[in-house]
C-alpha cells in the first residue's frame, strides 16, 4: 500500500491521488493502485518555518525562533509519517516540494522509505535534456531559500528562477489563489513568470509548488499534462514513481 502523506495542501494531494489513479487505471476496481492518504492539513505552514539553510539541524546555528519552528513542523510530519508507517504502508510519498526541507530527519526516523519527489524530478530532468541546460523553477520562496532542488540539480544544470518582483506578484499569488480554490486567478496570475522563464530559453520549467500544475493544468485535458514539452510536474513525476516501487 502507497502511504499519502497530504494535506500541504489540500487541492495538492487530491491531484497527487487523481494522477496515481489515471496513470494506472483498471478495468475493474480491484486492479487500481491500493493506497492511503492522510490529508494532515494542521501541519505549520513550511515557508514560514524556514529558518536554516541545510534541512538537518546537526551542526547549525539557528536562534531558539527558528529552531522551534522548524521542530514544530518536524514533529507534525514525523506524526503523519509514523501514522502511514503503523497502517502498514510499504513506503510513503510527501506531495509538497517544501516538505522535503525536512526529508532528511524525517528518514532518521521512519522505518519504511520515503520517496525524494526533488531527486525523482532531476531524475526526469536527466532523461529529456542535455548537461548544463537552462531549468526555470517556480517555487515557493521556501523551495527556493532552502535549496532543495538546488541539492541535486546544480551540478548537471543551470537552474534558473523569476525575478524577486514576478515571485511576489505572480508565483506566491497564484500559490495562493489556488489554496482559496480561485484556479481561473491562479492561472492569469502565474503567465508573466512562465514568460520570463521562456524569455530567459529555459529547456524546462519545474512546477516546483505542488499548487501549481493545478494553475496551469486545470482546464487542460490530462493528455496535455503527459505530453508538455516545457512543464515539469513533479506530482505526475511522483506518481509515477511511486507505482514503480508499488509493482516492485
Amino acid at each position: 500500500m502507497i502511504g499519502i502523506l497530504g494535506g500541504m495542501g489540500t487541492q495538492a494531494g487530491l491531484d497527487f491521488c487523481n494522477k496515481l489513479a489515471i496513470l494506472n487505471r483498471g478495468k475493474i476496481d480491484q486492479e487500481y493502485p491500493i493506497f492511503l492518504l492522510y490529508n494532515k492539513s494542521n501541519i505549520p505552514g513550511r515557508p514560514e518555518s524556514i529558518g536554516v539553510q541545510t534541512s538537518s539541524l546537526s551542526n547549525q546555528r539557528v536562534n531558539k525562533k527558528s529552531k522551534k519552528k522548524y521542530l514544530a513542523v518536524l514533529k507534525s510530519l514525523l506524526k503523519g509519517c509514523y501514522q502511514l508507517q503503523k497502517n502498514k504502508c510499504k513506503f510513503i510519498v510527501i506531495p509538497c516540494n517544501t516538505a522535503h526541507y525536512w526529508y532528511d530527519d524525517l528518514k532518521k526516523k521512519i522505518k519504511i522509505p520515503i520517496i525524494n519527489m526533488p531527486k525523482e524530478v532531476f531524475k526526469q530532468t536527466q532523461k529529456t535534456c542535455k548537461k548544463n541546460s537552462k531549468i526555470g523553477l517556480l517555487a515557493t520562496e521556501g523551495t527556493l531559500k532552502t535549496g532543495v532542488y538546488n541539492n541535486f540539480f546544480d551540478k548537471n544544470f543551470n537552474l534558473l528562477f523569476p525575478k524577486y518582483d514576478l515571485q511576489k506578484r505572480c508565483v506566491n499569488k497564484a500559490i495562493k489563489f489556488v489554496k482559496m480554490g480561485n484556479v481561473r486567478a491562479a492561472e492569469k496570475a502565474i503567465k508573466p513568470a512562465i514568460n520570463y522563464l521562456l524569455k530567459e530559453k529555459c529547456k524546462k520549467i519545474i512546477l516546483g509548488c505542488t499548487e501549481l500544475p493545478i494553475a496551469i493544468f486545470a482546464f487542460k485535458s490530462f493528455k496535455n499534462v503527459k505530453s508538455s514539452k516545457i512543464f515539469l510536474d513533479p506530482n505526475l513525476i511522483l506518481a509515477s514513481a511511486a507505482m514503480k516501487k508499488y509493482n516492485s
